[in-house]
Protein backbone atom coordinates (compact mmCIF):
# COMPACT_ATOMS: atom_id res chain seq x y z
CA UNK A 1 0.00 0.00 0.00
CA UNK A 2 1.12 3.43 -0.71
CA UNK A 3 0.79 6.48 1.45
CA UNK A 4 -0.19 8.61 -1.48
CA UNK A 5 -3.93 8.23 -0.90
CA UNK A 6 -3.83 9.04 2.82
CA UNK A 7 -4.18 12.41 4.35
CA UNK A 8 -1.42 13.46 6.71
CA UNK A 9 -2.31 12.92 10.37
CA UNK A 10 -3.28 16.02 12.24
CA UNK A 11 -1.45 16.51 15.47
CA UNK A 12 -3.78 16.70 18.38
CA UNK A 13 -3.23 19.61 20.78
CA UNK A 14 -2.97 18.66 24.45
CA UNK A 15 -5.80 19.90 26.57
CA UNK A 16 -5.08 22.75 28.97
CA UNK A 17 -6.58 20.77 31.90
CA UNK A 18 -4.16 17.89 31.40
CA UNK A 19 -1.18 20.26 31.30
CA UNK A 20 -2.29 22.00 34.51
CA UNK A 21 -2.90 18.67 36.27
CA UNK A 22 0.58 17.39 35.30
CA UNK A 23 2.16 20.63 36.52
CA UNK A 24 0.35 20.43 39.88
CA UNK A 25 1.39 16.78 40.35
CA UNK A 26 5.03 17.60 39.49
CA UNK A 27 5.04 20.50 41.96
CA UNK A 28 3.56 18.23 44.65
CA UNK A 29 6.29 15.63 44.12
CA UNK A 30 9.00 18.30 44.34
CA UNK A 31 7.49 19.72 47.56
CA UNK A 32 7.28 16.27 49.15
CA UNK A 33 10.94 15.63 48.30
CA UNK A 34 11.98 19.02 49.69
CA UNK A 35 9.97 18.43 52.87
CA UNK A 36 11.54 15.06 53.48
CA UNK A 37 15.09 16.32 53.05
CA UNK A 38 14.69 19.50 55.12
CA UNK A 39 12.47 18.22 57.95
CA UNK A 40 13.80 18.30 61.50
CA UNK A 41 12.55 15.34 63.49
CA UNK A 42 13.24 13.69 66.81
CA UNK A 43 15.99 15.21 68.90
CA UNK A 44 17.56 17.02 65.91
CA UNK A 45 15.52 20.13 66.66
CA UNK A 46 16.68 20.31 70.28
CA UNK A 47 19.71 22.39 71.15
CA UNK A 48 21.06 20.14 73.89
CA UNK A 49 24.74 20.19 74.98
CA UNK A 50 26.87 17.46 73.41
CA UNK A 51 27.72 16.06 76.85
CA UNK A 52 24.05 15.09 77.38
CA UNK A 53 23.16 11.98 75.38
CA UNK A 54 19.50 11.73 76.44
CA UNK A 55 17.00 12.88 79.05
CA UNK A 56 13.71 11.62 80.38
CA UNK A 57 11.07 12.95 80.42
CA UNK A 58 11.96 14.69 77.18
CA UNK A 59 11.83 18.43 76.72
CA UNK A 60 8.28 19.79 76.88
CA UNK A 61 6.71 16.37 77.50
CA UNK A 62 2.97 16.86 77.97
CA UNK A 63 1.92 13.66 79.72
CA UNK A 64 4.41 12.74 82.43
CA UNK A 65 3.19 10.93 85.54
CA UNK A 66 3.36 12.00 89.20
CA UNK A 67 5.98 9.34 89.96
CA UNK A 68 7.90 9.89 86.69
CA UNK A 69 11.62 9.17 86.97
CA UNK A 70 13.92 11.98 85.85
CA UNK A 71 16.96 10.52 84.08
CA UNK A 72 19.94 12.25 82.45
CA UNK A 73 22.37 10.12 80.45
CA UNK A 74 25.71 11.88 80.06
CA UNK A 75 28.77 11.08 77.98
CA UNK A 76 31.28 8.92 79.81
CA UNK A 77 33.55 10.94 82.10
CA UNK A 78 30.91 13.39 83.35
CA UNK A 79 29.23 13.80 86.72
CA UNK A 80 26.05 15.70 87.53
CA UNK A 81 23.60 17.07 90.06
CA UNK A 82 19.87 17.69 89.69
CA UNK A 83 17.75 20.68 90.65
CA UNK A 84 14.01 20.10 90.24
CA UNK A 85 11.54 22.94 90.72
CA UNK A 86 14.25 24.92 92.50
CA UNK A 87 15.05 22.11 94.95
CA UNK A 88 18.59 20.75 94.81
CA UNK A 89 18.28 16.98 95.11
CA UNK A 90 20.99 15.33 97.24
CA UNK A 91 22.97 12.80 95.21
CA UNK A 92 24.32 9.40 96.24
CA UNK A 93 26.76 7.50 94.04
CA UNK A 94 26.26 3.84 93.31
CA UNK A 95 28.91 1.92 95.20
CA UNK A 96 29.01 4.33 98.13
CA UNK A 97 26.31 2.62 100.18
CA UNK A 98 26.21 3.88 103.73
CA UNK A 99 23.89 1.23 105.16
CA UNK A 100 24.48 -1.60 107.59
CA UNK A 101 26.81 -4.13 105.95
CA UNK A 102 27.17 -6.50 108.90
CA UNK A 103 27.08 -10.26 108.28
CA UNK A 104 23.61 -10.36 109.86
CA UNK A 105 22.28 -8.36 106.86
CA UNK A 106 24.00 -10.45 104.18
CA UNK A 107 21.65 -11.18 101.30
CA UNK A 108 19.19 -8.44 102.25
CA UNK A 109 17.66 -6.40 99.46
CA UNK A 110 19.17 -2.93 99.26
CA UNK A 111 16.61 -0.25 98.51
CA UNK A 112 17.45 2.85 96.54
CA UNK A 113 17.83 5.96 98.64
CA UNK A 114 15.23 8.75 98.40
CA UNK A 115 17.79 10.92 96.62
CA UNK A 116 19.19 11.29 93.15
CA UNK A 117 21.38 8.32 92.27
CA UNK A 118 24.49 8.75 90.13
CA UNK A 119 25.92 5.73 88.33
CA UNK A 120 29.56 6.62 87.54
CA UNK A 121 30.03 3.52 85.38
CA UNK A 122 27.37 4.70 82.93
CA UNK A 123 27.39 8.45 83.71
CA UNK A 124 23.64 8.42 84.45
CA UNK A 125 21.91 10.42 87.16
CA UNK A 126 18.33 9.63 88.05
CA UNK A 127 15.69 10.62 90.56
CA UNK A 128 12.27 9.12 91.24
CA UNK A 129 9.88 10.87 93.64
CA UNK A 130 9.20 8.67 96.66
CA UNK A 131 8.28 8.80 100.34
CA UNK A 132 10.95 10.63 102.30
CA UNK A 133 12.50 12.22 99.20
CA UNK A 134 12.77 16.00 98.78
CA UNK A 135 9.97 15.64 96.21
CA UNK A 136 7.50 12.87 97.09
CA UNK A 137 5.45 13.20 93.89
CA UNK A 138 5.10 15.68 91.08
CA UNK A 139 1.98 17.83 91.34
CA UNK A 140 -0.16 18.32 88.28
CA UNK A 141 1.28 21.06 86.08
CA UNK A 142 4.61 22.22 84.67
CA UNK A 143 7.92 21.24 86.29
CA UNK A 144 11.38 22.68 85.65
CA UNK A 145 14.52 20.51 85.73
CA UNK A 146 18.11 21.71 85.72
CA UNK A 147 21.03 19.33 85.38
CA UNK A 148 24.39 20.71 86.44
CA UNK A 149 27.18 18.67 84.86
CA UNK A 150 30.96 18.71 84.71
CA UNK A 151 33.85 16.56 83.50
CA UNK A 152 34.99 14.32 86.32
CA UNK A 153 38.66 15.25 85.88
CA UNK A 154 37.88 19.01 85.91
CA UNK A 155 35.58 19.03 88.95
CA UNK A 156 32.41 20.98 89.77
CA UNK A 157 34.17 24.36 89.39
CA UNK A 158 33.90 23.94 85.60
CA UNK A 159 30.21 22.97 85.71
CA UNK A 160 27.70 23.89 83.03
CA UNK A 161 23.95 23.44 83.18
CA UNK A 162 20.97 22.62 81.01
CA UNK A 163 17.29 23.30 81.77
CA UNK A 164 14.11 21.79 80.43
CA UNK A 165 10.54 21.37 81.56
CA UNK A 166 7.76 18.81 81.37
CA UNK A 167 4.05 18.69 82.15
CA UNK A 168 2.48 16.27 84.66
CA UNK A 169 -1.10 15.13 84.11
Amino acid sequence: MSDAGREPRKRRRPELGVIVACFVIACGIVLIGWGMTSAITGSDGIDRPDAIESISPVENALQAFQQEQVVVDLEFGYEAALVIDGIEIPTERIGEFSGDLTPDNAGEQVSTPPTAVFDPGNSIISFRPSDGAPIESFDEGRHQVQVIFWKTDEGPDSARSYRWSFEVV
